[in-house]
């Protein structure tokens, strides 16, 4: 209700702003009014899609009690996890390595669980490190599965700040922990001691243990490499219980192939372990996304094995959580509005988007197969004596031919249309016959048949750089190519063809990883974000007109998706708007008319629907005041810089074909505690906010100089233009905190380019005021001859 009302003020208000022009200023106000247009446009596009979120609860008990039955086979569905890590210097070993601890720990029978980790800078150490995670954690998982450990990371685990006594009422617990922590500390030490030794490479290469040369020597050309570590033969912890399969898969690279980055390299994954293991669901991870909530595979399961809605599920969707963000989160890591009201909203339609990691998918859904059709309801038929009601019952038909239905004469087609089916299969899967079996199987598995040394060839073969080729993976099949941001593509073509996601939020988050909290970092993030979007939108994936002839996508969900690819367009007239008030106060100009007693209430009730608007959000999801206060300053934050990089970029590829290449997020940490807010690196992206910030200060300076030079009657309008201007200040606050750094300095390159700029700026707008109408003289007719 408060939606519709905001929409209907908003017309109302839109209304006498086209009507009620600024003469004296015309091009101040047709640039106001479009900017409103295209944020009232983008408002609906946001709004629209919350119109019915959703709360879901899970209930493990019931979940064991359908699959998990005393006495019977265990019936819970075998998960194959993926795990993508690119260079170790900027993901470091240990981060992976606990990634890997918490999987191999998790709470879900072991010979059901897959850990696959994809290592795309062939790097030795990475190979080296997960040898001795493997070792660790022969050690590790019995522990954590002993004494019920949370989170089962133990970095995340030692340092924890709570009372890890609570609960505990084993009287050798104190006892195996503190064993096992000296345990991980030399754990650590040999992990160090392998990140030391490979910041020098060889001049000759990387040697193994075994004397030959590392095959990941060249990074851009080496043979596909598959290491099994553990569940074949050895797999078993301290205490003789087996543990999960661990597997190393570094996918072959040639020069003169495309490999699409990390969407090639989980490609490449959902084939290595299609031949392998096979499972019917897969999780996917970020090497710093640790598992925080062992049960996290059991909450998805209780929405993929449910028995009403689970087969149209193609995946379930957890939030994103993070460790080592400062209290007050300056530059909205969190985005805890987008997770916790956006994808909540998205929930209640067609499914959350994907969002790269945490995200538990079916593997049907994965293979470009269509979601399982319901029953129909039987139609009904009529004896044919009124045609009003039902239909005819039609006579059964028989072929011309004199044979029955089923006779010799389809016979005759059989072997031509099961040859026919074969190559459709390699084409679209690639010619693997193992592989391609396995796609047909439903629930999962291998064939028994085979043996583990043909399945690893198999797989070695499926991951060489020419297996893609002339096949539909990448643009119909896994992980979509075309865009830096292949998660949203990945998750737009599921639910085009009909399936839906879920949203789940357990009361312990399911995963938590790590975020770039120094302001350079964030901006680089959220520039990479915007830019996917932007490829989206001028690619044939367009969710404007994508996927509308098959009208399998909901059109609440379709607006999601539109507003996922043209919210950086949305920098343009932010930018624009955020330099209107310093305009004004430099110029001493309106960009409104005087309003009337009547068109005030509009104004008031427009304030009002925007406040009831954001309570009414923050009241059914949770969220806080300081979140959403956040959230809102690093929109312009952002808007003005990162957004708008990117849709310049994302024009220069498209029109002049020049490409961006984007670094790793680095996922290192400050040995002190939020070391890393506080460092500043220089980046283009700081120029647009500051000049701003500069420009908005100076026009608050010459406005308040001026009305104190023109007297008492010129403050009345003036605060009007000095709300503004501080609206725009206090949304770049954080900006200008993360500016200043711990020692309140400024590199001088941003310092001289910002007030050069917002110089040049202002000393030109004042000397040519474009927006406003020149008088060529006075008027003789008023004022007469002593004008």
């Amino acid at each position: 209700m408060v939606i519709v009302a905001r929409l209907l003020i908003l017309a109302f208000f839109l209304r006498y702003r086209i009507l009620n022009p600024v003469h004296d200023a015309i091009g101040l106000w047709l640039t106001s009014v479009i900017c409103e247009i295209w944020f009232a446009f983008s408002w609906i596009l946001d709004q629209f899609p919350k119109w019915f979120p959703i709360d879901r609860e899970t209930y493990l008990d019931r979940l064991s009690l359908r699959y998990e039955r005393e006495g019977e086979p265990n019936m819970l569905a075998p998960v194959d996890i993926f795990v993508s890590t690119v260079d170790p210097m900027k993901e470091p070993p240990l981060v992976t390595a606990n990634t890997v601890l918490s999987i191999l720990a998790m709470d879900y029978p072991v010979d059901k669980i897959s850990c696959y980790i994809s290592d795309d800078g062939a790097s030795m150490l990475t190979f080296e490190s997960l040898s001795e995670t493997a070792e660790f954690a022969r050690k590790w998982v019995p522990f954590c599965k002993k004494f019920a450990i949370e989170p089962r990371a133990p970095e995340m685990y030692f340092t924890l700040k709570v009372d890890y006594l609570k609960d505990k009422v084993q009287p050798t617990f104190v006892k195996e922990r503190r064993a096992m922590k000296r345990e991980y500390e030399e754990f650590k030490v040999r992990i160090n001691a392998l990140v030391a030794k490979a910041q020098k490479v060889p001049p000759e290469g990387w040697i193994m243990q075994d004397g030959t040369p590392w095959p990941g020597n060249n990074t851009k050309d080496h043979p596909g490499m598959i290491q099994v570590f553990l569940g074949q033969s050895g797999g078993h912890d301290t205490e003789g219980n087996e543990l999960p399969r661990l597997v190393y898969v570094s996918r072959e690279k040639r020069p003169g192939f495309l490999h699409h980055k990390k969407a090639g390299a989980m490609n490449a994954l959902v084939r290595v372990s299609g031949v392998l293991t096979n499972a019917p669901f897969m999780l996917n991870l970020d090497c710093d996304h640790y598992i925080n909530n062992s049960k996290a595979a059991r909450e998805a399961m209780c929405f993929l094995m449910d028995p009403q809605i689970g087969r149209k599920v193609c995946y379930v969707q957890f939030p994103q959580r993070f460790d080592g963000i400062d209290r007050h989160d300056r530059y909205a890591n969190r985005n805890t509005v987008f997770f916790d009201i956006n994808m909540k909203g998205l929930d209640g339609i067609q499914g959350p988007v994907y969002v790269g990691t945490g995200c538990v998918f079916r593997r049907q859904a994965l293979y470009g197969y269509e979601p399982p059709k319901g029953p129909k309801r039987p139609k009904m038929v009529s004896c044919g004596c009124c045609p009003c009601f039902g239909r005819r019952k039609k006579d059964k038909k028989y072929p011309k031919n004199g044979g029955n239905e089923n006779g010799p004469s389809l016979e005759v087609e059989d072997d031509k249309e099961l040859l026919m089916s074969q190559m459709n299969f390699e084409k679209k899967f690639g010619q693997s016959a193992i592989f391609v079996t396995s796609t047909l199987m439903d629930q999962g598995g291998v064939p028994p048949s085979s043996s583990p040394a043909a399945l690893l060839k198999e797989a070695i073969h499926v991951i060489s750089c020419g297996y893609e080729d002339k096949t539909e993976w990448g643009s119909e099949l896994g992980w979509i190519y075309g865009s830096i941001t292949e998660d949203i593509l990945t998750g737009f073509k599921m639910h085009c063809r009909g399936w839906r996601s879920i949203y789940c939020m357990p009361k312990l988050p399911a995963f938590k990883g790590s975020a770039p909290i120094n302001l350079s970092d964030r901006l680089n993030q959220v520039l990479r974000w915007a830019l996917g979007s932007v490829e989206i939108f001028f690619s044939r994936h367009c969710p404007a007109w994508y996927g509308l002839k098959g009208a399998k996508l909901r059109w609440l969900e379709r607006f999601a998706y539109v507003n996922t690819t043209i919210y950086p367009f949305t920098s343009l007239p932010l930018l624009a708007y955020c330099t209107l008030p310093a305009i004004c106060l430099l110029t001493d100009k309106f960009i409104m008319p005087p309003i009337s007693t009547f068109a005030s209430l509009f104004f008031i009730a427009l304030f009002l629907s925007i406040f009831a608007t954001g309570i009414l959000e923050l009241r059914w999801s949770g969220v806080s005041i300081e979140e959403w206060w956040r959230n809102e300053q690093f929109w312009v934050i952002g808007g003005i810089s990162a957004h708008l990089f990117a849709v310049v970029q994302g024009l220069l590829k498209v029109l002049a074909g020049i490409d961006t290449n984007f670094t790793v997020t680095s996922k290192t940490t400050d040995d002190e505690e939020f070391g890393e807010l506080y460092t500043f690196k220089w980046t283009t992206l700081l120029i647009p906010p500051t000049t701003v910030l500069i420009i908005n200060l100076v026009g608050v300076v010459a406005g308040i100089s001026d009305a104190i030079n023109n007297g008492y009657q010129s403050w009345g309008p003036l605060f009007g233009k000095l709300f503004f201007s501080f609206w725009v200040i206090v949304h770049l606050y954080p900006f200008l905190k993360g500016l200043m750094g711990r020692q309140n300095r400024t590199p001088t390159i941003v310092v001289i380019w910002s007030v050069l700029l917002a110089s040049i700026f202002s000393l030109l707008w004042v000397r040519i005021d474009p927006f406003v109408l020149k008088t060529k003289g006075p008027d003789t007719t008023q004022c007469g001859i002593n004008c």
